[in-house]
């Protein structure tokens, strides 16, 4: 019994253009890999090595020892306490705030509507380094006996918190009100007919289906938050108070700083950020596109 095999189908002719866009986008993609893979080759091995031989030579001794001496030395458990405590309440916080100013200029119609949710998003446009100097002065006046260690918002993990709420919130307010004004106006009609209070239609109707905006928002700011090294460099002066990012000057001698130690402390700090991202992969790429195709 004889069978006969269907034709395969034809493969497309490969395309010069292809080809290069393909080239390209490794290029680009090693591009970006390259400074992150030299910071691994330099952290595993030890400074004399490298002083002896210099940067671009093969490696003798390859070990983990930087990444011990950069743990112990910079007391990077106490910075990492520290960078929780500010970046938990400061996601938490912006998130609340900026999901109620969503709901209130998408849900209800009134004049000022979009000059509000403008006047949020305005905020993301203000470079920080405009406003840094009036700012350190309005942290310096603002006494807080009782409430933070130094009895000022200046050098606190409330101030931090504060002026990361503060940038933050228009971000989120512009992404989530685009994402509110996709969901049917009925459920909103439908509530109030049946006696619902604005707040019980925010928190118990409208809130629980934005879990997916709020979710790649909360990734997001997680990610920005932690890394951020330019406020807490301004804000904070006490050593022991500054968050993980800062911690490293702590590999920094007065005299002699040791690079390669500084590339394992670096590498150190950027493992929870790795974490939230790989854990939430596919909240934070929805983040990427979140509202462009809402409203």
């Amino acid at each position: 019994m004889s069978t006969v095999s269907a034709p395969g189908k034809r493969r497309a002719p490969i395309r010069p253009a292809r080809v290069l866009l393909h080239v390209f986008l490794a290029g680009t993609a090693l591009a970006w890999l390259a400074p992150l893979l030299w910071a691994v080759f330099s952290a595993l091995r030890p400074y004399s090595e490298t002083s002896a031989k210099g940067y671009v030579s093969w490696p003798d001794t390859l070990s983990l020892d930087n990444f011990t001496n950069a743990f112990r030395q910079s007391d990077m458990l106490h910075y990492f306490g520290n960078t929780l405590v500010i970046a938990i309440p400061a996601v938490l916080l912006t998130l609340f705030l900026s999901s109620c100013v969503a709901f209130y200029v998408s849900r209800f119609d009134f004049r000022l509507n979009l000059a509000l949710l403008l006047v949020f998003t305005a905020g993301n446009l203000l470079p920080q380094q405009v406003i840094i100097t009036p700012l350190y002065r309005l942290y310096l006046l603002t006494d807080l006996p009782g409430i933070t260690a130094s009895g000022k918002l200046y050098d606190s993990a409330l101030g931090l918190v504060l002026i990361h709420v503060a940038f933050q919130s228009g971000f989120c307010a512009f992404v989530l009100s685009n994402y509110m004004r996709s969901l049917p106006h009925e459920l909103t009609e439908a509530a109030l007919v049946d006696g619902a209070s604005v707040w019980r239609l925010y928190w118990q109707i409208t809130l629980p289906l934005c879990k997916p905006a709020m979710a790649a928002l909360a990734t997001l700011l997680s990610i920005w938050i932690y890394n951020d090294f330019f406020w807490a460099l301004v804000l904070i002066s006490t050593g022991e108070n500054m968050p993980v990012t800062s911690a490293l000057n702590n590999l920094s001698g007065q005299y002699f700083t040791d690079p390669n130690l500084v590339a394992a402390g670096s590498l150190l700090t950027a493992i929870p950020t790795l974490v939230v991202y790989f854990a939430l992969q596919r909240q934070f790429v929805s983040g990427l596109t979140l509202g462009s195709n809402k409203g």
